[in-house]
């Protein structure tokens, strides 16, 4: 069996989170140095700031363009034709899902470096698969882009998801991840702006031109080089002096292990699995029943760049909220879903109101035999479905941020955070393939928006004891090493059990 040990924090007590403040305490060597720019002192490169800022550029390139894509409706020959957007998305979110349930074990064991470089590929491929499609009918290809996407976006969000969840300290997990937020849906936000400014003169329904797929497959590039230069979890100080809990070499046989101990130790967390499973169910409607079926080429671009840049305004609010130290974690929590709660009635409500005045039979556009024409938004009228698609981000952005709190929230171990985000990201995509299938199958557009809303609200009755029995004002670091020793008895039990087997 490899050697296993575990990564102890340091025992200094360093004041505050400032840089300068641990300054004395930081290993040698050029990832701890700090630079000065005059009155300004950097963080050291292995800091969490730095490497959740690489991963966010990363992110950035990578996913913030797919979400700009899927925003149009699709890509390449999809973003006319719904069908084949369908299939990839269901293959894709098919794989991620699979993928998702271990790629936190892949992530502990591959490091985080791996895992983000692996998900940029995934994506460049995927754009390519695109661009071909506006050209040749290459069905197959594209679905297994998309199914390939799968597989390496579930290591890149799961890897994501460790340092974003287990790098900052306690004080810092909201502020952490409204930055990180924010500058991912900048990636989506100028994502939009390159279709839109390309389309700014087109009317039509028409999808839009090669220099666009190009610009992105360029940008995906560029974020799976820069995926190259992000260090191990291992390496990285806090700001507080901390490292972050891990397992040094740790074998396939402990990983696998450490997810059966991820529940066994938080039983309760099964109780978040529906709120991990909603959680990316509503784009497809969202994108298809509303984007792609109601608005033309330029207008697309446009409500795309409004929803994600709605995700940035929600990052900016809620993520200092979420550490706001004059009120308790625990009451932050419980104020959280209150706020979620009435957030799903305020804007779902919305929503209702927007789908009741048409159905898919309603919106079938000429070039499929029907006579409706996709609204500019100089049709009387945009302002009110633009709102509503504006609060849809700011809604998405609410219910994301308060999932990765929660994790947060539980554990500060790298490890049992990376059990924790790749069931999150599993469940999230087994939901996402579900509902993709369903929209390939025709299903009702009024269907799928009662699908979101009872799911939304289900899902955060399901959470309530996890919020009031498991949030605590902090976590002990015997907490967080208690299931990493777990992980290594039963290892060493079960070694045992072998030896014994084979002695006699």
């Amino acid at each position: 069996m490899e050697d296993t040990k575990t990564v102890e924090t340091d025992s200094s007590n360093v004041p505050g989170d400032g840089h300068i403040a641990v300054a004395d305490t930081l290993p040698r060597g050029w990832m701890y140095k700090q630079l000065k720019i005059g009155p300004w002192t950097l963080p050291w490169f292995a800091s969490p700031k730095i490497q959740l800022g690489m991963v966010a550029f990363v992110c950035f390139l990578c996913p913030g363009m797919f979400n700009a894509l899927s925003g149009l409706g699709g890509g390449g020959r999809s973003a006319t034709d719904t069908s084949l957007a369908d299939n990839m998305n269901t293959a894709l979110y098919s794989t991620f899902a699979v993928v998702g349930f271990a790629a936190g074990s892949v992530v502990n064991r591959l490091g985080v470096r791996v895992g983000l470089g692996l998900g940029g590929i995934g994506y460049c491929l995927y754009s390519i698969s695109l661009l071909v499609s506006v050209h040749k009918h290459v069905d197959g290809f594209n679905i297994f882009a998309g199914a390939f996407l799968g597989v390496c976006a579930g290591l890149l969000w799961t890897a994501q998801g460790v340092i974003m969840v287990s790098y900052p300290t306690e004080k810092q997990k909201g502020r952490y991840w409204a930055w990180f937020w924010a500058i991912f849906n900048i990636g989506a936000c100028i994502g939009s702006l390159i279709p839109l400014g390309q389309n700014i003169h087109s009317t039509d329904g028409a999808g839009v031109n090669d220099g666009t797929y190009i610009a992105f497959i360029v940008l995906m590039f560029c974020g799976a080089i820069l995926a190259l230069f992000v260090c191990d979890g291992r390496h990285v100080i806090r700001s507080d002096g901390t490292k972050v809990v891990l397992m040094q070499n740790p074998s396939w046989r402990s990983e696998i292990m450490g997810l059966y101990t991820t529940i066994v130790s938080e039983p309760l967390v099964i109780l978040l699995f529906p709120m991990f499973f909603s959680s990316n169910w509503f784009y497809t409607y969202q994108q298809n029943a509303i984007n792609a079926a109601y608005f033309n080429t330029r207008t697309r671009a446009l409500n795309g760049f409004l929803y994600w840049l709605a995700q940035i305004v929600a990052a900016t609010v809620i993520g200092p909220l979420l550490d706001l130290e004059s009120v308790r974690r625990t009451v932050r929590a419980k104020a959280m879903m209150a706020i979620l709660f009435s957030l799903t009635l305020a804007i779902y409500g919305g929503g209702y109101a927007w789908q009741k005045k048409y159905t898919r039979a309603d919106v079938v556009q000429p070039a499929d035999g029907g006579d409706f024409q996709p609204w500019d938004w100089t049709h009387p009228g945009y302002v009110g479905p633009m709102f509503l698609y504006f609060f849809y981000g700011f809604y998405d952005a609410i219910w994301q941020g308060a999932v990765y709190w929660i994790m947060g929230a539980l554990s500060n171990s790298g490890r049992r955070t990376a059990n924790y985000v790749g069931f999150y990201k599993g469940l999230q995509s087994a939901g996402a393939a579900v509902m993709w299938s369903l929209d390939s199958k025709h299903t009702s557009y009024m269907g799928e928006f009662a699908s979101n809303w009872g799911l939304l609200l289900g899902s955060l009755v399901c959470a309530l004891p996890v919020i009031l029995l498991r949030i605590q004002d902090s976590v002990a670091i015997e907490d967080d090493l208690k299931d990493v020793d777990e992980t290594l008895e039963d290892v060493l039990r079960t070694d045992v059990k072998v030896e014994s087997a084979l002695k006699s």
